[in-house]
């Protein structure tokens, strides 16, 4: 062991050479080239960053850090434990070099791939020496620096065309994407080397804001399945598929149940764990609860076909009225619209609205019990993280929030995020992880976010228009849909 850190012998004796040469040029992104179509695929310097990295000039490399790479990756990807010096003024990309180069030095085969570094549990975004001075940590001990792989998109799938404004999109069944537009249809996709529309849900009268698979127990599969929607006809449908009867063009479905009772545009809607209920939130301020079970039951059980509609408008009328069911129960307690709920606890829901707050509710009782003002009108909120337990949340300005209802005597939020440059339109955390979730702007962009760093982790712009609406899929990939009519596919996202 040298001063400057591990000396290889042998065949390994250039290495410590190829390190040392890898100081004196700049950390770039192109290393890792981006696949097509990506704006910026790859974890890639924000501004700040850049002014951070080395340039030749006023840079002091030959101030050093003694540092020990660790991780928890499968043993290809390890490299040796020994304790090495490297220059304090590297950032993320520096670092991602030398773990390639030790890689590389062990495995010819390896190839280059982007890494993020966490000190003491939070990711790196800035110069070592800067986040060493920021944390108070000493620059004098053996620093340990876990690896793990950057999250970020690696591919971008052609977009699905629709006839209107992409306002909601669902990507909780892993064989099919549900999308509702503003031409008053849903619709389902299945995606594969060619993207294709498999089934058109037809009745809405109004723009569909809100759809989600509802996966009753005991009778969904990959081939059949249910579904609710929300419009600005001020009413839910319930719909079947049956994906295993399509042949050829897309199957036109009409709705088995109608939910009626809102007296304003149907918002938002939710599924309960046990996926029995339903949830509603209105521009009538109010939130319904609807009996999904029971309206399964009292349905005769057959998909309608709309070939065999009357066109006579008082037939659809009390066939509309013979299907209508009602709500179990109506939460009242918002004074403007509710934009939007979520049901993650079968005693417990959330909601957020224009008026400023997100509440809690306990279902068995219908009473609020928790409340927090926030001062925005808010448009999207989701529960997830830690517990299953933190409330993020974004509104009319370009901020995401996130708040633990389980710290009392404060309201203010834990984390703040604000890369976004317009209102933020929706908002989801990781199905498996505590750390990341996923946001969508009006500024045309989606945005990938760790809690362990202020930074976002990747920026997807894929659409050029307003994102209205974002979900993950497959846990590897993130559906958006906007303005500009159209549902984007973003995947090779790699999150453990």
């Amino acid at each position: 062991m040298s001063k400057h850190g591990t000396v290889y012998h042998g065949t390994e004796a250039t290495l410590h050479v190829e390190i040392s040469n890898l100081f004196l040029l700049r950390s770039d992104i192109s290393r890792f080239p981006p696949p097509p179509h990506l704006t910026s695929p790859l974890p890639t310097p924000t501004e700040t960053e850049r002014e951070m990295e080395p340039n030749g000039s006023g840079s002091d490399a030959s101030r050093q850090v003694q540092v020990r790479f660790v991780t928890r990756l499968p043993p290809p990807l390890r490299v040796p434990p020994a304790s090495m010096a490297v220059p304090s003024h590297l950032t993320r990309f520096g670092l991602s070099d030398i773990v390639n180069l030790l890689l590389k030095n062990s495995d010819p085969d390896h190839e280059n791939q982007p890494f993020d570094f966490l000190i003491d549990g939070e990711l790196v975004r800035m110069k070592l020496e800067e986040f060493l001075i920021a944390k108070g940590i000493s620059a004098e001990k053996v620093l340990e620096l876990e690896y793990v792989k950057a999250v970020a998109p690696r591919k971008q799938e052609d977009p699905c065309p629709h006839d209107d404004w992409v306002s909601a999109v669902d990507g909780s069944n892993s064989s099919f994407i549900l999308t509702g537009c503003y031409d008053a249809l849903a619709r389902i996709w299945k995606t594969g080397d060619v993207s294709e529309c498999t089934h058109v849900l037809e009745g809405h009268t109004g723009a569909i804001t809100s759809a989600k698979f509802i996966d009753i127990r005991g009778v969904e599969n990959e081939q059949n399945f249910h579904l609710v929607t929300g419009s600005k006809d001020r009413l839910l449908r319930l719909w079947k598929c049956d994906a295993a009867k399509r042949r050829g063009d897309p199957i036109r479905v009409g709705a088995y149940k109608i939910l009626a009772g809102h007296t304003s545009s149907v918002q938002s809607v939710s599924i309960n764990p046990s996926r029995e209920m339903i949830c509603s939130g209105s521009w009538d301020c109010s939130i319904k609860l609807w009996d999904v079970k029971e309206s399964e039951e009292d349905g005769d059980g057959n998909t309608i076909s709309l070939k065999k509609r009357k066109v006579n408008s008082m037939t659809k009328e009390s066939e509309d009225a013979r299907l209508e069911g009602a709500s179990t129960s109506t939460l009242v307690g918002h004074t403007q619209c509710v934009s939007v709920v979520t049901w993650p606890d079968p005693d417990v829901l959330y909601s957020a609205s224009w008026d400023h707050s997100v509440r809690q509710w306990d279902v068995p009782s219908g009473k609020e019990t928790w409340t927090m003002v926030c001062g925005k009108a808010l448009n999207c909120l989701d529960v997830g993280g830690e517990g299953s337990a933190l409330v993020a949340a974004g509104g009319s300005d370009p901020v995401l929030r996130i708040w633990d209802p389980r710290k009392p005597g404060s309201l203010a939020p834990i984390f703040q995020y604000s890369s976004h440059s317009s209102w933020i339109s929706a908002c989801k955390w990781h199905p498996r992880s505590w750390f990341h979730l996923l946001s969508a702007s009006y500024d045309g962009k989606v945005m990938l976010w760790d809690l362990r760093t202020a930074w976002p982790l990747a920026v997807m712009e894929s659409h050029q228009d307003k994102v209205l609406c974002a979900d993950w899929w497959k846990d590897d990939s993130v559906v958006s849909g906007g303005a500009d009519s159209k549902l984007c596919i973003t995947s090779g996202i790699e999150i453990h």
